[in-house]
């Protein structure tokens, strides 16, 4: 379902009903498929009851954009499933450039801030996948252990399509393989998460003020990496 897409709403009751292999959302008597005609199937009752919900709040006329949790349910089935292993991949990748281990070579402020605030994660990616990352300052790329490399690409390979799809976009908005795991693992909350992949950006708001229409993006972004956190809690929920 795309955000372009309208439709005028059609049914009085929205139920969750047993499926195979999940559950399904029905509107009276029809079953919610995807823009592409596939089974809306969801891996919880939860997530399926998010996605009723959604669809109990539509008015006369559908609204794609008020409705998240269904549109990341669409991506999982028709978009990740088909290439999970690739897209797998291409996030785990992230760790061959990642935010946190990329610091500033001056001012000494910034370095510090980035520092206080990335070192722990990198200590923390350590110790939780045996996965030992190196922080570099400047433009000059490091290159990362491969052990610790396979090691994060081992685990993010192990995500299903739903998880991926919420982790999908704790990393992209981040930029970082690292902060988008922590929150993922509970190891840090979406809007502490949020601020750490932000401390260049803040710190040059400081420095020279804010921009309107930058400000504008940013808001949506940080509101889409809290729902990715909300979407990764859904698929995992009993």
């Amino acid at each position: 379902m795309s955000a372009g897409w309208k439709a005028k709403r059609f049914w009085t009751e929205v139920s969750v009903a047993e499926a195979e292999g999940g559950f399904a959302v029905h509107l009276d008597a029809r079953r919610v498929m995807t823009p592409g005609k596939l089974p809306l199937t969801l891996p919880t009752r939860p997530m399926a009851e998010a996605v009723a919900a959604e669809w109990a709040a539509q008015e006369d006329e559908i609204q794609p954009l008020t409705m998240p949790v269904t549109r990341a349910a669409n991506s999982a089935i028709e978009r990740v499933t088909p290439q999970r292993p690739e897209v797998a991949a291409m996030l785990a990748a992230y760790a061959e450039t990642d935010l946190t281990c990329h610091r500033a070579d001056a001012p000494q402020a910034l370095a510090e801030r980035q520092a206080a605030a990335w070192d722990p994660l990198l200590d923390w990616a350590a110790d939780r996948f045996g996965a030992r990352l190196f922080a570099t300052a400047g433009i000059l790329p490091v290159e990362q252990p491969p052990a610790s490399l396979a090691a994060l690409r081992a685990h993010v390979d192990g995500f299903g399509p739903f998880h991926l799809t919420a982790f999908h976009d704790l990393v992209a908005l981040s930029g970082s393989l690292v902060i988008g795991l922590a929150v993922a693992h509970d190891h840090l909350d979406p809007e502490t998460a949020w601020s750490m992949s932000r401390i260049d950006e803040d710190w040059q708001i400081e420095q020279w003020g804010p921009d309107d229409e930058a400000e504008a993006v940013t808001a949506l972004k940080r509101k889409d990496f809290h729902r990715a956190k909300a979407f990764w809690r859904l698929a995992a929920a009993g």
